[in-house]
């Protein structure tokens, strides 16, 4: 339980310091914890642009390296700027999705045991 809510923390603060550089007036974080797995989302006031977009979702699809994420994450710590965030976030989790909604942007990452159902997890009008 401990290394969960540790991953959960860190998930949230990578993607938190990702969203405040384009210094958002909301941002707004929804968790949904189940027995063996977690959805996220993260919604935030800003606008991007399809190319923005396009780019932090190609972050989020990364194979996952969860080895790689925890060792580049405590070597960079609050150094690590723009996509380099993303990208750690993305060898962590096992689906990512990035979507413009009305007045900005919304986020959803999911993280499982084999086989969790992460559509059953998803918040309304969740892209996941």
């Amino acid at each position: 339980m401990k290394q969960r809510n540790e991953l959960i923390l860190h998930l949230i603060g990578e993607v938190g310091h990702y969203i405040l550089e384009g210094d958002p007036q909301r941002m707004s974080i929804n968790l949904h914890l189940e027995q063996d797995g977690f959805h996220l989302t993260i919604l935030d006031d800003i606008e991007r642009s399809d190319e923005e977009i396009g780019a932090m979702e190609a972050s989020l699809h990364h194979t996952e390296r969860p080895e790689l994420a925890g060792y580049y994450g405590s070597m960079a710590g609050l150094e690590m700027v723009g996509h380099a965030r993303l990208n750690l976030v993305g060898w962590q989790i096992h689906h990512g999705d990035v979507q413009r909604v009305e007045g900005g942007t919304r986020i959803d990452l999911v993280l499982g045991a084999e086989g969790f159902d992460h559509a059953g997890s998803a918040f309304p009008g969740a892209g996941c």
